[in-house]
């Protein structure tokens, strides 16, 4: 009975991070180029009693054995990187990937993060910055004195002068994918970090070795879907529910047993 109130015990714990997750997707809802997380569980250890295949006479063994279980862990999280929703936006310098990658940005530090929101802005000195102010990598200088801005499918980026009846390139962004983006390690802020899980980045032209192309104008909306998240907060509940009631059920055992000598 007591092995069975730290078994039920864990599970109570297991729900709460599952919870816990579902709870940040459902946050983040709205979030542009949010990627949803999942928790993955795992069995704990097993107390063996009897051995399967153990001997039990000359010519018989046990065909499966005793074994019991002590619990369940969480063990990880999967961030999903599947593709979100393109919204029109409208202004030129809003960008969305459609495919596989993420945009490189440059940190205060000198490190480089990678995001799939393009919520991107012009900063007082013509670089192109997320919305926290850190530059888009490579480096994009858009003259101050532009009429207008285009970003194409590739990631080239052209404005048009005053006095000029065609465009000039003035850049060129590129597209980052690893071989497990699900190794990022998310920063917050929209931001993913390399790590070795993730494998180092894989840099180039959008469209081109399997990279995403670009849609200027657009924005990726998060993948979180939020029936999904709703149904399986609806099954965390039910399950937390139940572990409890199992604590409940090995209390009143216990109670029961140590009534007995009264």
């Amino acid at each position: 009975m007591l092995r069975s109130l730290f078994t039920s015990a864990s599970g109570l714990a297991a729900q709460q991070f599952n919870l816990d997750v579902i709870s940040n997707n459902l946050a983040n809802v709205s979030t542009t180029g949010f990627k949803k997380s999942r928790a993955n569980f795992e069995d704990l250890i097993y107390q063996t009693q009897r051995e399967p295949g153990t001997q039990t006479g000359a010519n018989s063994n046990l065909p499966t054995g005793s074994q019991v279980g002590l619990g369940v862990s969480a063990g990880t999280t999967s961030t999903m990187h599947t593709q979100g929703t393109l919204v029109n936006t409208g202004s030129a310098s809003d960008l969305a990937l459609s495919g596989d990658g993420f945009f490189k940005i440059q940190l205060p530090d000198g490190t480089f993060a990678y995001t799939r929101s393009g919520n991107f802005q012009v900063d007082g000195t013509g670089k192109l910055v997320t919305t926290q102010g850190y530059p888009v990598q490579p480096d994009i200088a858009i003259p101050t004195n532009r009429q207008s801005v285009s970003i194409g499918a590739d990631g080239t980026v052209s404005v048009l002068l005053p006095g000029q009846t065609a465009e000039q390139k003035v850049g060129q962004i590129t597209v980052t994918n690893f071989v497990n983006p699900a190794g990022l390690k998310a920063l917050g802020g929209n931001l993913f970090q390399v790590t070795a899980a993730s494998g180092q980045p894989n840099e180039g032209a959008p469209g081109t070795q399997g990279l995403g192309s670009i849609s200027s104008g657009m924005l990726e909306a998060s993948n979180v879907d939020t029936v999904e998240e709703i149904v399986k907060m609806i099954i965390v509940q039910r399950a937390y529910d139940s572990n409890s009631k199992v604590i409940q059920a090995a209390d009143e055992m216990l109670s029961t047993t140590n009534g007995i000598k009264r």
